[in-house]
């Protein structure tokens, strides 16, 4: 048995390399906006997959920001030679030239109609290697994140009908598309892929500047494991080794968020780890919503004010829902954070872009989450 499994993971390898062996280097562009994705040469379709290039290196986070349902493919490649520099709390300081990718894409539904997508968390039918199973998968865009000599840029593509390659889409899409869930149920929605200027609302770490960065790719979201091609590996060990990192310590000392879904991590780690990766990049001393006082990155301590627990909101307008306290202890109907979650409407949700339907299991975390919390809020009349 072992030796078929061998076998098999050996014939994998050897398919993968026969895939992206054709396959042009990785292109850098300094400047301007490729056309095509495939002018990249990250990622291509050839035989029926979408295949990574070589030293284009697959990762995931721990916990990811909710997209309509949507799966994610996410890639880092750097020049020869060039490596990142770890930083423990912030995204790393990566070298000119880095290019990162997001594929967005859906399971497809067995049977389904056009525009069915699946809504699930299953992802084992997804991959072929480290790259997508296009019988199995639907892709919808390719986020490019590029570091040039002026900073990084951000550049969007949208995959054409037949899945033969991506077209540049500054200004952004709406698709319609129907998620299907494991119990057939149906809901139809609009998935809007934002314009190029609205990358900066999440990937600006200091909203002064407005400078985009990379949300993902720091410790505490990619210390966990992936499989690679070669086998299961920690993510920032893995990077330490191919050398696109350097200054790492031990995966074991360096901060990791918990899985959002893990029952073995506790409700206050599972809710911390959803708040930062969804709103922490905007709600944090620097960020676009700094000027709300709630801060939800996984800096401010549990029972900071600034968390949100009984403190008033600041300008949420029709937000609120007529609640008086971003959270209420022990009362998430109170309470306008999980309000807000639980909306799909313009002026009402946050966050205000990147999705158009609402992400019940992650609306169900926070309420439980608020339900533990012990205190009372005080209200003077």
């Amino acid at each position: 048995m072992k030796s078929l499994k061998r076998t098999a993971a050996l014939a994998a390898l050897l398919c993968l390399a026969a895939c992206n062996r054709g396959m042009d280097p990785v292109a850098y562009h300094a400047d301007g906006r490729p056309a095509k994705l495939s002018e990249w040469h990250v990622v291509e379709v050839r035989g029926g997959k979408l295949v990574l290039n070589q030293g284009v290196v697959p990762y995931d986070l721990n916990t990811p920001l909710f997209t309509d349902y949507a799966h994610k493919l996410r890639t880092v490649w750097m020049p020869k030679g060039e490596s990142a520099k770890y930083n423990p709390t912030d995204s790393f300081d990566f070298p000119v030239g880095t290019v990162i990718s997001k594929t967005f894409y859906y399971p497809k539904v067995a049977g389904g109609q056009k525009d069915d997508v699946a809504r699930t968390y299953d992802s084992s039918k997804d991959f072929a290697g480290e790259g997508l199973d296009l019988a199995n998968v639907r892709l919808i865009e390719t986020r490019i994140l590029v570091h040039r000599p002026d900073g990084w840029a951000a550049i969007p593509y949208l995959w054409n009908d037949n899945q033969s390659d991506a077209d540049l889409a500054r200004t952004g899409a709406v698709l319609p598309l129907t998620l299907v869930a494991d119990d057939k149920s149906r809901e139809d929605f609009n998935y809007v892929m934002p314009d190029e200027s609205q990358c900066a609302s999440c990937h600006a770490q200091d909203w002064v500047s407005r400078k985009v960065h990379p949300i993902g790719l720091k410790a505490r979201h990619i210390n966990r494991d992936y499989h690679y091609a070669d086998g299961n590996e920690n993510e920032i060990a893995h990077l330490m080794k191919v050398g696109y990192l350097t200054g790492a310590p031990a995966p074991a000392e360096a901060p990791r968020n918990a899985n959002w879904q893990d029952q073995h991590a506790s409700l206050n780690e599972r809710a911390r780890a959803y708040l930062d990766i969804n709103c922490g990049h905007c709600h944090n001393p620097n960020g676009a919503a700094n000027t709300t006082g709630l801060t939800l990155d996984i800096s401010a301590p549990d029972d900071d004010r600034h968390m949100g627990m009984c403190k008033p909101p600041v300008a949420a307008g029709r937000g609120t829902g007529d609640h008086m306290f971003d959270i209420v202890p022990g009362k998430p109907d109170d309470s306008i954070l999980p309000y807000r979650m639980n909306s799909a409407e313009p002026g009402e949700m946050m966050p205000e872009i990147g999705r158009s339907t609402v992400h019940k299991e992650g609306v169900e975390l926070i309420k439980a989450w608020i339900a533990a919390q012990p205190g009372t809020c005080v209200t003077l009349r």
